[in-house]
């Protein structure tokens, strides 16, 4: 759980060192529950715009505290999911637990160095560019393929506008998390892209300017809540559900822990939705 705060994809592969495939399982399934630095910058950038207002030592505490909120809310997420796994499909599951210690030797730092290089950073960075690249030239082709006079963006959109306004969100807001499978850091730009009917991602800039630019698209406190929650809790990115499908070997835990955090959000959502 604890590496997943850094990246799920590594978390994922930190669950190497749990002998017992049950708990392997349970802590590959649930990795995602918590939030990676993916999706750090866009619940600041929200909680910043939309519930706490100026500057100085005060704004600074409360924008602490609801983030803190969210990082435990997610945390309990994970103890929640664990056991209903426990109690559903991994139900009579064997458990083992052996507690091994090695013998102590002095660290080689050198080797320790080459071994975290290799089998977490470029391990990850390796899958990440594999599916970023032809996701972007979709997104792109998206954003400037017109039909009838309007992006296929915004065709998806409107497609989809009914089931976002089910859960407190907007076909944009729905489009831009499906664009954004990849990385969770290109979910908001990719809504902005959306709005503005730009051709290119757009940067997040200034908050201040930011903030009208949502609201003038229907955006208040419930929609930036529910895109928050559902930031939280919503399929994996690209990477950890590859690296889910190489470490289990098996494409039924793939979407077991894609869909798992997607029914925590929708019900979340829906639930602040109906509500607020």
């Amino acid at each position: 759980m604890c590496m997943g705060f850094g990246c799920n994809a590594a978390g994922v592969v930190g669950c190497r060192i749990i002998d017992s495939p049950r708990e392997r399982l349970l802590g590959i399934l649930t990795n995602s529950l918590v939030p990676c630095n993916g999706r750090f910058p866009t619940l600041i950038a929200l909680i910043s715009m939309f519930f706490v207002a100026g500057a100085g030592l005060a704004a600074s505490f409360w924008s602490a505290l609801m983030l803190t909120g969210l990082i435990l809310l997610g945390i309990l997420a994970t103890f929640a999911a664990t056991r209903l796994l426990s109690a559903t499909v991994l139900r009579g599951v064997p458990s083992a637990f052996t507690l091994e210690l090695p013998p102590y030797r002095r660290p080689q730092l050198g080797r320790v160095i080459v071994r975290s290089v290799l089998d977490r950073t470029l391990f990850v960075l390796g899958r990440a560019a594999a599916v970023a690249a032809p996701a972007g030239l979709v997104i792109w082709l998206m954003a400037n393929i017109s039909v009838a006079d309007a992006p296929l963006l915004t065709h998806a959109a409107a497609l989809l506008d009914p089931l976002g306004r089910l859960i407190g969100l907007d076909g944009v807001i729905l489009v831009a998390f499906i664009l954004g499978f990849p990385a969770n850091e290109i979910v908001l730009p990719i809504a902005l892209m959306a709005y503005t009917a730009g051709g290119s991602l757009a940067e997040l800039g200034e908050l201040s300017a930011l903030r009208p630019l949502l609201v003038a698209h229907g955006w208040d406190a419930g929609t930036a809540l529910c895109f928050m929650l559902f930031s939280l809790f919503h399929w994996p990115c690209s990477t950890t559900l590859w690296t889910v499908r190489k470490e289990t070997g098996s494409w039924k835990w793939t979407a077991l822990a894609a869909a798992l955090p997607t029914a925590i959000g929708a019900a979340v959502c829906a639930v602040v939705n109906w509500v607020m």
